[in-house]
């Protein structure tokens, strides 16, 4: 499946992804805006996502965050929440202008910090009528200090109140790695899973994918809380998959926000960590899911079969 190159403005910058056409529809077919998670690029699997729902009769947008892959903006490698959830509604108003795409049947899709992103847009974005949060980042502060070791906590703000001061008299941000091989050393995502993913993956299918984040990254996602938006997005059609074992979003934030959330709401659980849903069975399980949320809610060119009810738990 070709997908066409695009790109679209948000006002400030130039975002760049990809479209996928809705297979088997006569018509307008119902579309799903995706992006990936903290630091990732497009190539670094989403396209397998966008082929099974573009199979099952819906249009597919992805695209690269601003300041990341072949999008525009900088400063480089910075992850701005509030910028990138503004993001997803520019994709929706881009997506509802092509002919291919029905603007009355929106669905959203987001993976790690963007399965936090889509919560917020869903929650604020009546045009959305159907969103999937998979392994989703669900609050800066917590997640900051359950992944920061409390004794380099204090170093860590340190070296925050230098890079702003820097930044202030015009010096280049500093950054920080995204991973590293070993979780003792400063990075964003201290998890042996996660370095093996990122550095495996990006040799393999990601070349532009580079290994920092801007130190104020850390400081911007901290104010992020996509928590506090969960009880918003009901009457539209949530699910939420979490891994039974993740460390890097940590799977207890997303229970708990999961059980704020109002109805319709499903759950889907599985077995493994953050990373075990990008390839083998757990792709298979989470994007299959994913479709058939889309399907029942968005309607398609293929009838595909209903997920199971709420709180269902699949084994792999």
């Amino acid at each position: 499946m070709n997908p066409e190159d695009v790109e679209f403005n948000t006002g400030d910058v130039t975002l760049r992804g990809w479209f996928f056409a809705a297979q088997g529809s006569s018509g307008p077919a119902p579309v799903v805006v995706m992006a990936h998670g903290l630091s990732a690029v497009k190539e670094m699997c989403l396209a397998d996502y966008a082929e099974v729902f573009a199979a099952a009769g819906l249009n597919v947008l992805v695209y690269d965050h601003r300041n990341f892959g072949a999008s525009d903006g900088t400063p480089r490698q910075e992850v701005d929440p509030v910028a990138q959830y503004r993001d997803y509604r520019h994709a929706i108003s881009y997506a509802i202008t092509r002919p291919e795409v029905d603007p009355e049947r929106v669905g959203i899709w987001g993976t790690s910090f963007s399965g936090g992103l889509v919560l917020t847009v869903a929650a604020v974005d009546r045009r959305v009528k159907a969103v999937v949060s998979q392994v989703p980042f669900i609050d800066g502060y917590d997640t900051a200090r359950w992944l920061v070791r409390p004794d380099m906590l204090g170093h860590l703000l340190d070296n925050l109140d230098a890079d702003r001061a820097n930044r202030f008299a015009g010096g280049e941000p500093a950054t920080i790695p995204a991973v590293d091989p070993d979780p003792m050393a400063p990075s964003m995502m201290p998890d042996p899973e996660a370095w093996e993913w990122f550095s495996t993956t990006s040799a393999a299918r990601a070349p532009r994918w580079k290994n920092e984040i801007t130190a104020r990254s850390f400081d911007l996602i901290s104010e992020f809380s996509p928590r506090s938006y969960v009880h918003r997005i009901s009457p539209k059609p949530l699910l939420m998959i979490i891994a039974r074992t993740d460390v890097c979003a940590p799977h207890e934030f997303a229970f708990e926000a999961f059980s704020m959330a109002k109805e319709p709401k499903r759950l889907l659980i599985t077995e493994g960590g953050h990373f075990g849903l990008y390839a083998g069975e757990g792709f298979a399980i989470s994007s299959r899911a994913a479709r058939d949320h889309f399907v029942e809610h968005l309607g398609s060119a293929d009838v595909a079969s209903s997920v199971a009810p709420a709180l269902q738990l699949s084994h792999h």
